[in-house]
């Protein structure tokens, strides 16, 4: 594999696992939209057909396993939700099918009778074996919404291996998007680890709660939309709406109150008249049973002003029920858990037909599936709750397509739910907009997933860039087609602080060392780049590289508790492997109580508990490595590195020849570096040297100006104003707006520690002669650079990111002009 194909590799498309069929043997009764999206779902093998209520999802499950069986052969399954094999039976007939028997268990299978149909009750339990089956449709896979569970881990276990497998579904749950990467993991498209690590960063203080990394969110749209199909309308593929154009729907949310009893907290003694029911389980559920009786006699008033419509009424709880039952009387139906099966269906169907005006039953029980748009416009909610997905498919049981008819929702909530109704209109403004991204891209490109993939292509690095000064010369490029191009034997020495695994992503496009999914999908590409580095060092010259091992937290890892990834004998491993010699490894200590600050792996506490689980802190490393000389006589390198005595001194040779190396930390500073800091923690570092070390006014208008590159600057006060050394001068009253700084840090993605500036000057100046030319294949902000060239010797970076590329070269210029480093203050 050239390394071409190795970055085009990393583009992640859905594969197709499937075959195409005869277009003429499609079933005619198919509309335009179903028929392109029954051949894609074929095609594809195992795909999300995620399509609004009414689109005939139905009609696309039939058909889809119709032609699988008629082209393979082997028995094909139906998993629904209780209600809707009616809707299978009755669609089946149009389509030709025949019988579609429901089983309980798969010893009931029939020789010659392909199509089968049971409900996830019958899942859940394990009563089917899902190796007699060659496709498995799951309608509303609401089983899937969660990995957590033995029920679905056992899903996983064995429909993971039926050949072709559909998930189907109108709403898929806007829930931080956990659900579509669950959906993703049964369909065999990418291992939900993978997919949580390459596109999300996490809310390390909420569990579940992912957002979606900026640079990645049009890879990770075009990567949905290869195995998922969106669409609200026939038009978003290109055809005619008409029929499918719905009625408005008209939102009707009425808050009832009633007297309540004074309620005193206990720790604080104050007193409330209105309770939150959000605030906890117990106070949700009191809510829940003193407002019943206002709740009801609301739905009985909202009946009573159009008495001769039909209403669905939705309730969460078995009283709310019997209650809704008592005032409706018999013109009222309820579908319940513990109702036969057969009783349920009649139940449905009757209401699904007009034979009676009330229909009561539980969102979670009869949300999904079923189609009640034909005689019912209405629906009221008797009670809310924070379960979108149950809410919005309960919704669409009247509202959708074939309604001809205004539709109505009633919300009956108490003042005590603000806060459960507001959430509730949140997850259905994101599930508009997880629509809306996805259709967006159907409209433009089809269902054709090799454009998504020229698209992402274009996404690879382009448009080499360089800038020269006189001791140094910083290139904009992939550091894999910079070194190529390189002469052999041309660099003295090389300091890097290589990209640590794909711990961090640098850059957005694919070039990025960090962009890859493993270690060793890393260090595959790692294999491109150290031979270059090799070849260009002068024979028996240093490669000096700076790592440190990486934490594997229990989620990572699978066991539940922290280990660590030993990145560094990787490193180790793969420079040896292209003809370096490990030469020494130089320990840097790090901050263990900083350490365990950030990373919560090594507390005090914990260790107490149990000291087997605990680690220690984690130092940084620089593997010094080199390239054989070109004769072994004597082990010196064709242009050895030489000192003087007087210049390099015994009690220096005796500090570096130690591999225990101290650093004062010191680094040059860069934008994403100034966001991590409190504006107080600028004003501090700033208090500390200009009270110490003599004033320096183009030092301080630099790093004003710094501050204001990241937004920093305030405009109302001075962040970092003069020090008084006089005791005359109050200069200690802090108008520092912290929330600020804090707000600044919450868009924050990881960051890896840079290279010390005291590290890399003792490397320059042990490894290399002056005038050599010091090189870095990850140049960053050009540390190394700039470090070189005040060193007397001739930088050369190579930067991918371009905004680092930019700031690496004002560092440069700076040391070009013999000016202070703008370093950490």
């Amino acid at each position: 594999m050239d390394y071409q194909n190795f970055l085009e590799a990393k583009i992640r498309i859905a594969e197709k696992t499937g075959f195409d069929i005869h277009p003429e043997d499609l079933h005619p009764i198919l509309k335009p939209h179903q028929r392109d999206i029954v051949q894609w779902s074929i095609k594809g093998g195992r795909r999300g057909i995620f399509a609004s209520f009414g689109l005939g999802k139905t009609i696309m499950q039939l058909e889809t396993n119709r032609l699988i069986h008629m082209y393979k052969g082997g028995n094909v399954l139906f998993v629904c939700p209780l209600g809707v094999k009616r809707e299978f039976v009755k669609d089946g007939k149009k389509l030709g099918i025949g019988r579609i028997k429901y089983i309980t268990n798969t010893d009931q299978l029939e020789e010659g009778l392909p199509y089968y149909i049971t409900n996830y009750e019958r899942i859940r339990k394990g009563d089917i074996d899902a190796s007699k089956f060659i496709a498995v449709t799951f309608d509303e896979a609401s089983c899937l919404r969660n990995l957590e569970t033995d029920t679905t881990n056992a899903i996983l276990d064995t429909f993971g291996h039926v050949p072709f497998r559909f998930v189907h579904t109108a709403t898929p749950s806007p829930n931080r998007y956990l659900e579509l990467i669950n959906y993703a993991e049964y369909l065999g498209i990418m291992d939900r680890g993978q997919a949580l690590t390459r596109f999300f960063q996490r809310d390390s203080t909420t569990a579940g709660n992912l957002t979606l990394y900026k640079k990645r969110e049009k890879e990770f749209w075009f990567w949905m939309s290869s195995w998922a199909v969106f669409i609200t309308k026939p038009s978003d593929l290109g055809y005619d709406d008409s029929g499918y154009v719905l009625p408005p729907l008209t939102i009707h949310r009425h808050m009832v109150s009633f007297d309540r009893a004074t309620k005193v907290d206990r720790k604080t003694g104050q007193s409330t008249f209105i309770p939150d029911s959000s605030s906890s389980l117990p106070e949700a559920a009191k809510e829940k049973r003193l407002s019943l009786p206002h709740r009801v006699a609301k739905m009985k008033a909202i009946i009573d002003e159009s008495p001769d419509d039909h209403f669905i009424t939705w309730h969460h709880l078995e009283h709310e029920r019997t209650e809704i039952q008592k005032i409706l009387g018999d013109d009222c139906k309820s579908v319940f858990g513990s109702q036969s099966i057969d009783e349920k269906e009649k139940h449905i169907e009757g209401f699904s037909e007009g034979a009676f005006k009330y229909l009561s039953s539980k969102p979670s029980i009869l949300g999904s599936g079923c189609n009640f748009q034909y005689h019912c416009h209405n629906a009221i909610f008797v009670g809310i709750n924070y379960e979108f997905n149950d809410f919005i498919q309960a919704v669409f049981r009247v509202y959708r397509f074939m309604q001809l008819h205004e539709c109505h929702l009633h919300l009956i909530f108490t003042d005590a739910e603000l806060e459960i109704l507001r959430t509730l209109e949140e997850k259905w403004q994101e599930h508009l907009n997880l629509q809306s991204e996805m259709t967006s891209i159907i409209q433009d490109f089809g269902l054709n997933s090799d454009l998504y993939e020229y698209q992402l292509k274009r996404e690879m690095f382009t448009g080499r860039q360089e800038a020269r000064g006189p001791n140094w010369i910083q290139v904009n490029n992939d550091s894999v087609d910079e070194y190529s191009s390189k002469k052999d034997c041309s660099i003295g020495l090389i300091v890097s602080s290589i990209p640590f695994g794909n711990h961090y992503e640098y850059s957005e496009n694919y070039n990025c060392f960090g962009h890859n999914e493993t270690n060793e999908k890393f260090f595959e590409q790692m294999d491109f780049l150290v031979p270059h580095l090799y070849r260009c060092l002068k024979p028996g010259r240093i490669a000096a590289i700076h790592v440190k091992d990486r934490i594997r937290y229990s989620y990572m890892n699978g066991t539940g508790f922290t280990s660590i990834d030993p990145f560094s004998d990787d490193t180790t491993q793969c420079f040896r492997k292209h003809g370096f010699h490990l030469l020494s490894r130089i320990t840097i200590d790090t901050d263990v109580v900083q350490e365990n600050n950030s990373t919560y792996r090594l507390s005090w506490s914990e260790a107490c508990k149990d000291m087997t689980k605990m680690g220690a802190g984690l130092p940084e490393y620089v593997l010094i490595f080199r390239k054989p000389p070109t004769g072994s006589e004597n082990a010196y390198a064709d242009e050895p590195v030489q000192h003087s005595k007087d210049q390099y001194t015994l009690a220096r040779w005796q500090l570096d020849a130690h591999a225990h190396w101290k650093t004062s930390g010191e680094r040059l500073i860069d934008p994403e570096y100034l966001k991590k800091l409190d504006l107080s923690d600028v004003l501090k570092a700033w208090k500390a040297i200009d009270t110490t070390e003599r004033y320096d006014y183009h030092k301080h208008i630099e790093i004003c100006e710094k501050l204001d590159q990241v937004k920093m600057l305030p405009r109302t006060f001075m962040a970092i104003p003069p020090q008084a050394l006089s005791t005359e001068i109050w200069d200690d009253v802090s108008r520092v707006n912290t929330l600020n700084g804090t707000q600044t840090r919450k868009n924050l993605t990881k960051h890896i520690c840079p290279l010390q500036l005291d590290i890399i000057e003792r490397c320059i100046e042990r490894y290399s002669n002056p005038g050599d030319v010091v090189a870095d294949p990850f140049n960053g902000i050009g540390s190394v650079v700039y470090q070189a060239v005040k060193m007397g010797r001739f930088g050369d970076g190579c930067e991918l990111k371009t905004e680092y590329w930019k700031d690496s070269i004002r560092h440069a210029k700076s040391a070009d002009a013999k000016m202070s480093a703008l370093t950490l203050f």
